[in-house]
């Protein structure tokens, strides 16, 4: 089955086939999946809007496939206070890392959810949050993606090390 036509999350169409697929797979425009009865799928959709969870897509002939999410590792950090939250939000933002937070209302729960990574655990932890490895459906903020991840300016900030090394043979010279 070929796949070219994005329905949507609510085109209200019943699925007949589903795909199950993880934030790696979502986030690309052409892939080759099997369905869950083992249809091989193509899928070439235009760069740059991930998939989303829910959303079905349409075969050329005339099928419909529900994208689904696959269970995934990631690590999950909680913490108690929003201050503390939001530090971490604003240090993970601010390394463009790809993250989902709880989109739980008023009381509910403070959570946010990376791929694993030890330098970024270290962080959340020194931060305050508790780390929890587990599997679960990763569905990162699409502010992630606008202005299309692929482009290397959002790392340009990288140069910065130049200016510290600069420094650092300033402070030799006053010895």
């Amino acid at each position: 089955m070929d796949i070219y036509q994005r329905l949507g999350i609510d085109s209200g169409k019943a699925a007949q086939y589903s795909i199950v697929l993880d934030h790696l797979q979502r986030d690309r425009g052409r892939l080759r999946a099997k369905t869950t009865d083992g249809i091989e799928v193509r899928i070439f959709l235009e760069r740059g809007k991930p998939l989303q969870v829910g959303e079905i897509l349409q075969s050329q002939c005339g099928k419909w496939v529900k994208v689904m999410g696959a269970q995934e590792p990631v690590t999950t950090a909680r913490c108690d206070d929003w201050f503390t939250f939001s530090r971490a939000c604003y240090h993970l933002g601010n390394r463009h890392v790809k993250l989902q937070i709880a989109n739980a209302e008023g009381e509910g729960e403070r959570w946010l959810r990376i791929t694993p990574d030890h330098v970024l655990e270290e962080m959340l932890e020194l931060l305050g949050l508790s780390l929890k490895r587990e599997t679960a459906v990763f569905i990162p903020e699409s502010g992630a993606y606008s202005g299309g991840h692929s482009h290397s300016h959002a790392h340009s900030h990288s140069h910065s090390h130049h200016h510290s090394h600069a420094h650092d043979q300033n402070e030799h010279h006053h010895h």
